[in-house]
């Protein structure tokens, strides 16, 4: 199977993101084609969480939390990932509703 560069999907989300007027923003760029990419959601109350992708019980890629809790506490969290890891990608989604599009089909991939 053939995996999208990191760059691409990138795109692609932010563009389903802004389809759905969410705001959004690239923090952080990391590698083109390869890179992890993160999600943070910034809930604009002080609030976020933080995701990665990772894998199930069977194998299946699937979005899951990092972290959350304060912005601040969320921030320092992917400050440090990014610390070990300069070629992660970190989009920051800011939505008072907490809506991330990662559960909806086709990001998991």
């Amino acid at each position: 199977m053939t995996r999208l560069t990191s760059d691409f999907w990138v795109k692609a989300y932010l563009t389903r993101l802004r389809l759905a007027n969410i705001p959004a923003f690239v923090t952080a760029k990391g590698d083109a084609t390869a890179g992890n990419v993160m999600v943070k959601l910034n809930t604009l109350d002080g609030k976020a969480q933080a995701f990665q992708r990772s894998y199930d019980m069977e194998g299946n890629r699937i979005w899951m939390v990092l972290v959350e809790g304060a912005d601040a506490t969320v921030e320092a969290t992917l400050a440090k990932q990014r610390s070990f890891d300069p070629d992660i990608w970190i989009i920051e989604v800011e939505d008072r509703k907490g809506r991330h599009l990662l559960d909806e089909p086709g990001f998991s991939d």
